[in-house]
């Protein structure tokens, strides 16, 4: 005859590392409202933490890191979260308005004058 016993409930820290995940995210896989790549540059806003937001200490952590531009992988390693997960609480973030991307300047291709490289280049055979 086998014995029941009662199921025990794990819960918070001793559910382990892939529950909390889940419960930090509600289950999320992806950020919504935002690209996020691992060379994204995030910065905070000065808009104010709303109580309403009930938002995690990992949230306040990130948001924290943004207080110079930051990218998305060097959050991760600082909050010892994987990339994904990360890439949501930002996207929290972002849709919450407390950090916005900084925009990476595309640079035009040099342009060179021709005469005057033609013209370095044959003083440097004249050595």
């Amino acid at each position: 005859m086998a014995v029941d016993r009662p199921r025990e409930q794990v819960t918070g820290r001793d559910a382990g590392p892939v529950a909390r995940l889940y419960s930090l995210t509600g289950g999320r896989t992806r950020a919504t409202g935002v690209r996020l790549d691992l060379v994204t540059l995030l910065v905070a806003t000065w808009n104010p933490v709303e109580p309403v937001m009930r938002l995690a200490r990992e949230h306040h952590r990130l948001r924290s890191l943004c207080r110079e531009p930051a990218t998305v992988a060097f959050m991760a390693s600082e909050v010892d979260l994987p990339v994904t997960i990360v890439k949501v609480l930002l996207g929290d973030l972002f849709n919450l308005r407390l950090v916005q991307e900084v925009p990476q300047q595309i640079q035009e291709p040099a342009r060179y004058d021709l005469a005057i490289l033609e013209d370095v280049l044959n003083d440097l055979g004249d050595l």
